[in-house]
């Protein structure tokens, strides 16, 4: 227990950084210095490297390497070695210090994430190209097919992705697994900038679909985009009339996520119509918003001309979605706008809402207060 006590302390002195106290404490020579050199510690499995690493000693990272012979190599439960929190934590001079003793410039942690991706996370420029300049690759992806160009533009940092263009002019010609390029990228993540140099220096073809037929228009509606939907409707000729591969149209999208300002945006200046139908069950905009819950949606939806009483290919009413998911509010606002289980041909709506008492009551105490 007693050696246990000294490995933590020996930890925390490497974490605060405080070269003299580590020396000291090594130099007693009571066995615990090969334990606290060859071992693993908490939930990731960390070594003394990551440690120093992580918290930017480079001293502490020198005499761990030069004077106690600390392989850099050693990785963690993660496979993550000292160049990744170096990459991650914008540590630049623990990064050179690590190029320069050899390190492994494209070394792999689990889901084969590469430093220089690490490094892409954030937005320090110079680590970036320190790593570049070093030979870290660019076309080396992870295991959900992402680059480090992607990882970039996610982040949407203007200048880092005008430089990685600058560095390889073609890396913008790539898709993950699921083939979403970084225009999706950035669309979805509302990176306007980072949009504007994309459309200026990419050769991306409009309305680029990934696996489930998602377009980049898609993608800034459905997150609420509209300054980069616009973007892309002037600069891409981006088609808003898109289907996905359900079929479904960015209005439905937009209403699944609850964009009420996208959506207001779509009918009124684009034209879309509200009452637009979608995969092969015919579903409107008011029954999507209704299956997930969007009572206020429901009442943008509304304004805007959307037809209560429109029924999809089984014959079901938004009220019918509305009660099964037990959305009470949505109920009410439905209801009120006179949709009713009278309406319902087949008795359909009065079996369902048996089986939701809780749907049932409050339509008998919309029915009773009328």
């Amino acid at each position: 227990m007693a050696c246990e006590g000294k490995v933590r302390h020996l930890i925390k002195v490497i974490q605060e950084g405080s070269l003299c106290l580590l020396k000291e404490e090594m130099c007693k020579g009571d066995g615990v210095t090969d334990a606290v050199l060859e071992g693993h510690f908490g939930r990731s499995g960390d070594t003394v490297l990551h440690y120093a690493t992580r918290h930017g000693h480079l001293e502490i990272l020198k005499y761990l390497v030069e004077e106690l012979g600390t392989n850099i190599e050693l990785v963690n439960s993660d496979y993550k070695r000292a160049l990744h929190e170096a990459a991650s934590m914008g540590h630049r001079e623990c990064l050179r210090y690590l190029i320069a003793q050899g390190a492994r410039v494209d070394c792999l942690k689990k889901a084969d994430w590469t430093p220089l991706m690490m490094a892409c996370t954030k937005k320090n420029l110079e680590v970036i190209k320190d790593l570049i300049e070093s030979g870290a690759s660019l076309t080396l992806k992870n295991k959900d097919g992402w680059s480090s160009f992607h990882i970039a533009c996610r982040e949407g940092n203007p200048e880092i992705i005008q430089y990685l263009l600058d560095v390889s002019p073609s890396i913008w010609d790539v898709e993950s697994r699921i083939n979403r390029t970084p225009l999706h990228t950035v669309a979805m993540h509302g990176h306007f900038e980072a949009a504007e140099v994309l459309l200026e220096r990419c050769g991306y073809k409009p309305d680029a679909k990934d696996s489930c037929e998602v377009t980049p228009f898609m993608d800034a509606v459905q997150d609420g985009h509209i300054k980069i939907a616009k973007l892309l409707l002037e600069r891409h000729r981006a088609n808003f009339s898109a289907t996905d591969a359900l079929g479904a149209q960015s209005l439905h999208r937009a209403v699944v996520t609850a964009q009420d300002e996208a959506i207001h945006f779509l009918v009124t200046e684009l034209g879309v119509n509200v009452n637009e139908r979608a995969t092969d069950l015919n579903l409107t905009a008011l029954h999507y918003a209704a299956k997930e819950g969007h009572a206020g949606t429901i009442e943008t939806l509304l304004t805007l001309g959307a037809d209560v009483h429109a029924r999809d290919a089984k014959g079901r009413s938004a009220l019918h979605m509305a009660c099964a998911g037990q959305h009470t509010k949505c109920i009410r606002v439905l209801v009120a706008a006179g949709l009713t289980d009278s309406t319902d041909d087949g008795g359909m709506l009065a079996r369902q809402l048996l089986k939701k008492p809780e749907a049932l009551k409050v339509l008998d105490d919309i029915t009773d207060s009328k």
